[in-house]
């Protein structure tokens, strides 16, 4: 029953960021979310027997040992003596050896259909070799990447051990992130199960991570650590849909091909490197929209709309409160394309991910 509550209460914020449109979803955001987050709490908090119980407990949940916690992959042996070393999880470990992706096919050839982005320095597992392409597995993409541009066997382990981070994935229905390492603080946003985020810092009850390009605070027990690797992203193309204007659907499939591409702060280049507003003011330029490089700022332009009314073009913010800091295009289906951090690049994510602050559509 407490699941159902906490999934129904996460339904009823995102039906009333529908039904308020963005305007309200500023005023009404923090009360919404916080009906949502005791809840939430206390279901964390029957589910892991803790010792106290109330909404602002989550460092005095039943703690996990560092090595309940860890996943420590490289070099470790299993118990048992005959199992393979694995490198971050890889057995046949080969690393992107390019500037800034490599373009996974469905097939062993230059042009068969392009299904993922192999970051720069990604790692993945060599399935099969053949004729100057590896088969490969790496994230939730499979296909056939040139050999020339992967490096494998022992100086792929020895990058490995450069390149890898520590990286916390968030093990129950939505967690906070909180501005600092008590309950006491200013919860930045909710973010959703599965999300991975960067490890700056780890502690014993709070662990410091990277949520796109600002950082935040988690409750250890929320979240699983292991050492990983960069990986490939799956490549979408837009949907063409009724109502969707050809501008619109070239604009976003203007802004997928970008995938893999590099995150630079600050940085206002498709090929060498942009942050997330300088990705969003890029894209748009080439649609005739004129842009400031900052996402606070390009919440000014435009028309609101609520998140019921997306359509893919649109731009969606995100941040603390009603203070924004991040910036995303919705390319339809649930889902937006962005410049997300220094470890993923542009990527595409689920559009609530984490609590939008706004939408704006900007033609």
């Amino acid at each position: 029953m407490k699941f159902r509550f906490i999934k129904t209460g996460a339904v009823f914020m995102a039906a009333m960021m529908a039904v308020l449109g963005s305007h309200s979803v500023r005023a009404q955001a923090v009360t919404i979310q916080a009906g949502v987050s005791a809840a939430l709490t206390e279901y964390m908090n029957e589910s892991t027997k803790a010792a106290s119980s109330g909404p602002q407990k989550e460092a005095k949940a039943v703690k996990k040992t560092r090595a309940q916690k860890k996943i420590r992959s490289i070099g470790k042996q299993n118990d048992n003596a005959s199992e393979e070393k694995t490198i971050c999880g890889y057995k046949n470990l080969g690393i992107a050896n390019v500037d800034n992706y490599l373009n996974v096919r469905q097939e062993p050839g230059e042009d068969a259909k392009i299904v993922g982005k192999l970051p720069a320095d990604a790692g993945c597992e060599i399935l099969e070799s053949e004729n100057g392409w590896h088969h490969i597995r790496s994230g939730k993409v499979s296909g056939y990447v040139k050999s020339d541009y992967i490096i494998t066997g022992e100086q792929a382990e020895s990058l490995a051990e450069k390149l890898k981070k520590t990286i916390a994935t968030v093990n129950t229905l939505t967690v906070y992130i909180r501005e600092k390492p008590n309950t006491d603080c200013t919860i930045l946003t909710i973010v959703t199960a599965d999300e991975e985020l960067e490890v700056v810092e780890e502690g014993d009850e709070w662990i410091e991570v990277k949520l796109d390009d600002e950082n935040g605070f988690v409750s250890a027990p929320y979240v699983n650590l292991s050492e990983e690797l960069k990986k490939a992203m799956p490549y979408t193309e837009a949907e063409k849909k009724e109502g969707v204007s050809d501008a619109k659907y070239s604009l976003v499939q203007t802004a997928l091909s970008y995938v893999g591409g590099r995150y630079v702060w600050g940085g206002t280049s498709l090929t060498n490197g942009v942050d997330c507003s300088g990705f969003t003011m890029q894209i748009m330029a080439r649609y005739g929209v004129s842009l400031p490089h900052s996402s606070r700022g390009q919440a000014g332009y435009g028309r609101s709309v609520s998140t019921s009314e997306l359509q893919p073009g649109d731009l969606i913010f995100y941040g603390s409160g009603s203070s924004i800091s991040h910036v995303a295009i919705y390319i339809g289906n649930g889902q937006i394309v962005h410049a997300s951090n220094s470890r993923d690049g542009i990527k595409v994510s689920n559009a609530f991910y984490r609590t939008p602050i706004c939408c704006r559509r900007m033609f």
